[in-house]
C-alpha cells in the first residue's frame, strides 16, 4: 500500500487479472503470425522488419497493413528473457528541458528505486506520431509497464499497448476514458479558479495566453473561457504553436497590447510566458498588478524569485510522479488499486502579481 499526505490508496485482489495477464503475455503477435496472414514466409517478414526495401513494394504494403492490424511489437530483448520481467518501466515525456517534467520524473524515480526497478525515459516533443514510435521502442525492450504524460494517442499506440498487455498510467490529466489508470488534476477547474481570483480583484479585460496548443493548454483555455463568460465578458485569446519561453511572453504581450489596448489582465498557460510578460511590462513602464495583473501555471521557483512574485496554479508534479509509479508497480506486483483514476488536486499561489 502506498500513501501520500492527502491520499490514502486501498488495494483490492486482482488474482483473476494476473491469471489473464500470464495467459496472454506470451500471445503477442509473432513474425509467423504476420507471415501466415500475408501468405508469405517468416523469413520474408524478417527481411522486411530489417529493411522494408528488401521485399517487393506490394508485399511491403501487405506486411505493413497486417503489422498495424495486429499491433505487432518488435522484440529486441534476448529470447531467454522473453518470459521474464525486465525490471524496467518506460516513461514518455514531452519535454526534457521543462522543469515540470523534471520534477515529475524525480517523483517516479523515488519509487522505482525503492522497488528495484529501472526507469527508461524517452522524449516525444508533444508529437503523437513520435510518441507512437517511442512506445513501440519501449515495448520492444519488454518493459513491464508504461507511464505516459499525454491522454491523446494514435490508434496504433493504443493497439500496441493493448497487445503488450501491461499496466499503463496516463499522468498529468484526468481523461474520461483512460487506457488503464490515470493520475492528474483538473486543468480546466484550476484555470477557472485562478481567473475567478483575477476577476474578484476588479479586472475585466483579461486575456488568455497559450502556446504549443497541447491538450493541457486547451483545457486551461476552456477554464478561462468559462470564468470570463460567467461575467458576461468577451474572451480574448493570444495563441501560438511555438514552444513556451520568457522571450515568447514578451512577444505575446506586445501582440496583445496592439490588439487589446485596454487589457488589464494576463492569464498564461504556464509560468514561462507569465514571467516573460512581467519582465516586458516592467521594461515598458507598465505596473504589475496595478495596470495589468499576471498569473501563470505550475508555480515554478523562479516565479517567486522575481518581483512582484508571480501568482500561479501550484501543481503537485513530484507527488504525481510518485503516485503514478506507485500505482504502476503495485499493479505489476499484483496489488491492484481499486481507484483507477486519482485526482491529485491543485492550489492557488496568489503571489503579488494579481
Amino acid at each position: 500500500m502506498i500513501t501520500n499526505s492527502s491520499t490514502l490508496i486501498c488495494y483490492s485482489n486482482i488474482q483473476a487479472y494476473n491469471y489473464m495477464k500470464n495467459d496472454q503475455k506470451n500471445a503477442r503477435p509473432t513474425l509467423q503470425d504476420i507471415a501466415d496472414r500475408v501468405g508469405i514466409t517468416k523469413m520474408t517478414v524478417s527481411r522486411y522488419i530489417r529493411n522494408p526495401d528488401s521485399v517487393a513494394s506490394k508485399t511491403q504494403e501487405k506486411i505493413a497493413k497486417v503489422i498495424e492490424e495486429l499491433g505487432y511489437i518488435q522484440n529486441r530483448a534476448p529470447a531467454m528473457l522473453a518470459n521474464a520481467s525486465s525490471k524496467a518501466i518506460g516513461v514518455l515525456l514531452p519535454s526534457l528541458s521543462n522543469q515540470v517534467f523534471a520534477n515529475f520524473a524525480q517523483g517516479i524515480e523515488v519509487i522505482t528505486k525503492e522497488y528495484g526497478y529501472e526507469t527508461l525515459i524517452a522524449h516525444y516533443s508533444y508529437d503523437e506520431l513520435e510518441e507512437e514510435s517511442k512506445i513501440a521502442s519501449m515495448l520492444s525492450y519488454q518493459v513491464d509497464g508504461l507511464i505516459l504524460t499525454s491522454t491523446e494517442h494514435t490508434q496504433r499506440s493504443v493497439q500496441m499497448i493493448k497487445t503488450a498487455n501491461i499496466p499503463v498510467v496516463e499522468a498529468m490529466e484526468l481523461p474520461e476514458s483512460p487506457i488503464d489508470m490515470a493520475v492528474g488534476l483538473d486543468h480546466e477547474l484550476a484555470a477557472y479558479t485562478m481567473v475567478k481570483e483575477m476577476l474578484t480583484k476588479g479586472k475585466r479585460n483579461i486575456a488568455y495566453f497559450g502556446a504549443r496548443m497541447d491538450k493541457r493548454t486547451q483545457l486551461r483555455m476552456n477554464g478561462y473561457d468559462r470564468a470570463i463568460k460567467e461575467k458576461k465578458l468577451e474572451p480574448k485569446h493570444i495563441l501560438t504553436s511555438e514552444h513556451s519561453s520568457f522571450t515568447l511572453g514578451k512577444d505575446l504581450i506586445e501582440q496583445a497590447l496592439d490588439r487589446y489596448p485596454d487589457i488589464d489582465g494576463a492569464f498564461c498557460t504556464n509560468d514561462d510566458i507569465a514571467i516573460g510578460i512581467i519582465l516586458a511590462c516592467q521594461s515598458k513602464g507598465i505596473s504589475v498588478p496595478d495596470q495589468i495583473s499576471v498569473a501563470g501555471c505550475n508555480a515554478l521557483d523562479i516565479g517567486q524569485a522575481i518581483s512582484p512574485a508571480l501568482a500561479s496554479i501550484a501543481t503537485p508534479r513530484y507527488e504525481m510522479g510518485k503516485m503514478s509509479a506507485g500505482l504502476l508497480l503495485d499493479t505489476i506486483k499484483g496489488d491492484s488499486n481499486s481507484e483507477k483514476v486519482v485526482d491529485m488536486g491543485f492550489s492557488i499561489s496568489r503571489g503579488e502579481s494579481i
